[in-house]
C-alpha cells in the first residue's frame, strides 16, 4: 500500500530537497505515455521520468543514442497530460547539449515550453559543466546524472560496473559536488559500487537517485517496463520484478486469438 502524503498536491524540485532532510527515501519511475504515467503518478511515485530509455523500451533501438529531441518531446507531452502530482523529469536526447552550452539552451527552453515539463536530466560531470550553468540560468531545474551514463556506451563500450577504481571514484565526487555547487536539484547515480553512493550521499545536501547503486541513495529509479516484467531479455542483479506483465498479457492475447478462431468473441451479448 503506497504511504504518500495525500496532502501534498504537487511534488515540487523544493518537496524532493525536503524529502532528503527528513530522511524519506524517494521514489522514482520511469513512463513515455499517457496511459502508463496516469497510474504511475496516481499511485504516488515522487518523481516520474521520461527517459531517453524510450529509445530502447517504445523504438526498440539497441541504445539510446538513436532518440531525437522531437521525439522526447513527443513522449514527454503525453506524460505530462497524465501527472497531476509527481515532478516530471525530461531526458535532454544524446548531441542535443553535449557540445554547445546555446544547443543545451535552445533544447531544454523546446522541452520545458513544448512538453510542459518541470525539470530536464543531462548526463555527465565537468565535460557539460557550461552546458548546465547556461540551462540553470534559464531558470531550468537540471537532475544530473553521474555512473553509467548510457549516452557515453560507445565511449565506455561495457554496461559494466562504473567507478570501481580510485581514479573515477574520486572524479565522481568532485563531479557530483560540482554539480551540486552550479545548481542541480538531484543526481542520479547509475551502477556504482554501494560504498560510493553512501559515500556521495553523505557529501551532498541535493538527493541522490541509484539505479543499481544500493540501498543508500536517498531515492531509486527503474524503468517501468523492467519494473512491470514485460521485457523479459533484461535481467541485470540490481532489477526486482514486481509483475510478470509479460506473461499476463501474452495470455490475454492468446485467448482473444483462440476466441476469436473458435467464433467464441464476439457473443450475442457483445452485439448490437
Amino acid at each position: 500500500m503506497s504511504v504518500h502524503n495525500p496532502d501534498v498536491k504537487r511534488i515540487t524540485t523544493h518537496v524532493i530537497q525536503e524529502l532528503k532532510s527528513k530522511g524519506e527515501k524517494i521514489s522514482a519511475l520511469t513512463a513515455y505515455d499517457y496511459s502508463l504515467a496516469r497510474l504511475v503518478d496516481a499511485a504516488g511515485v515522487e518523481i516520474i521520468l521520461v527517459g531517453d530509455s524510450a529509445s530502447n523500451v517504445m523504438a526498440g533501438h539497441e541504445t539510446t543514442l538513436p532518440i531525437t529531441l522531437d521525439q522526447m518531446i513527443y513522449h514527454a507531452t503525453s506524460v505530462v497530460r497524465a501527472v497531476k502530482r509527481a515532478l516530471v523529469v525530461v531526458d535532454l536526447p544524446f548531441g542535443s547539449y553535449q557540445g554547445n552550452s546555446s544547443e543545451a539552451l535552445r533544447s531544454a527552453i523546446r522541452i520545458m515550453k513544448e512538453s510542459g515539463a518541470h525539470s530536464v536530466k543531462m548526463e555527465g560531470g565537468l565535460e557539460v559543466r557550461e552546458s548546465i550553468i547556461r540551462v540553470l540560468s534559464a531558470g531550468v531545474p537540471v537532475m544530473g546524472h553521474l555512473g553509467l551514463t548510457p549516452q557515453s556506451i560507445y565511449k565506455f563500450g561495457t554496461y559494466a560496473v562504473r567507478a570501481k577504481e580510485e581514479t573515477e571514484a574520486q572524479k565522481l565526487l568532485e563531479d557530483a559536488k560540482m554539480l551540486e555547487d552550479i545548481g542541480c536539484f538531484a543526481v542520479v547515480l547509475e551502477k556504482i559500487p554501494a560504498a560510493l553512493t553512501q559515500q556521495v550521499s553523505q557529501s551532498l545536501t541535493i538527493p541522490t537517485i541509484g539505479i543499481g547503486a544500493g540501498p543508500d541513495a536517498d531515492g531509486q529509479i527503474l524503468v517501468l517496463h523492467d519494473l512491470l516484467g514485460i521485457n523479459k531479455e533484461f535481467k541485470p542483479r540490481f532489477l526486482r520484478r514486481y509483475a510478470d506483465l509479460h506473461g499476463v498479457i501474452t495470455q490475454a492475447i492468446e485467448h482473444y486469438v483462440d476466441d476469436v478462431k473458435d467464433r467464441e468473441f464476439p457473443s450475442k451479448e457483445e452485439a448490437y
